[in-house]
C-alpha cells in the first residue's frame, strides 16, 4: 500500500506491506519541488516521481491524506492541486484510493484526532517498531496515513467477520 501525504513543496509518501495484523514500512521518502517554478512544472514533477514510485513498489492501493481546508484555504488550495496529482497518479495505475482527513488520521494513530505532530509521529515509530522517528517529516505523515488505512482495513475485516 502506497500512503501520500500530499503538498506543492514537499510531497511524502510511504510504501508499506504485510498480512493480517503486522504492518511494516518497505520504502518511504519526498518528493520536493523548487519554490519559484511555475505550479504545473511542480505538479508534473510530483506527478512522474510519484508514478516512478508506484511502477517500483506496485502498491495494491493508495490512502492519500485530504487538505485541511479550515486553517489557510489558500494552502489548502495548492494541497489539493498536488492530491489530485495523486488521483491521477493512482488511476493512470488503476488502483484505488482511499481519502482521510488529517484529524481521522490522528485519531487512528494516537487515538486523539487533535494530537500534535511530534506524537503522531511518535506512535508511528512505536507502532511500526522503528529505531528512531521517521523522516522527513512529510514521509512520516505518509506513513501515519498508510498506518491509518491498515487500521481501518483491520476494523472492517473484524465487523464484516461479525456479520
Amino acid at each position: 500500500m502506497l500512503g501520500v501525504d500530499p503538498g506543492l513543496r514537499v510531497t511524502g509518501w510511504a510504501v508499506v506491506g504485510g498480512d493480517g495484523e503486522e504492518l511494516r514500512p518497505l520504502a518511504s521518502g519526498a518528493i520536493s519541488t523548487r519554490q519559484g517554478r511555475p505550479p504545473e512544472e511542480r505538479l508534473l514533477h510530483i506527478f512522474r516521481e510519484l508514478c516512478a514510485v508506484i511502477e517500483r513498489w506496485r502498491p495494491a492501493e493508495v490512502a492519500v491524506e485530504d487538505p485541511f481546508v479550515a486553517q489557510n484555504p489558500r494552502s489548502a488550495f495548492a494541497i489539493g492541486e498536488a492530491r489530485a496529482v495523486v488521483l491521477l497518479a493512482a488511476a493512470q495505475a488503476g488502483l484505488p484510493v482511499r481519502p482521510y482527513a488529517p484529524a481521522e488520521v490522528k485519531l487512528a494513530v494516537t487515538g486523539n484526532g487533535r494530537s500534535e505532530k511530534a506524537q503522531v509521529q511518535e506512535l508511528v515509530r512505536l507502532r511500526l517498531g522503528l529505531a528512531e522517528a521517521p523522516e522527513p517529516q512529510d514521509a512520516a505523515d505518509a506513513l501515519a496515513v498508510a498506518l491509518c488505512h491498515h487500521l481501518r482495513r483491520q476494523t472492517e475485516a473484524r465487523l464484516g467477520a461479525m456479520s
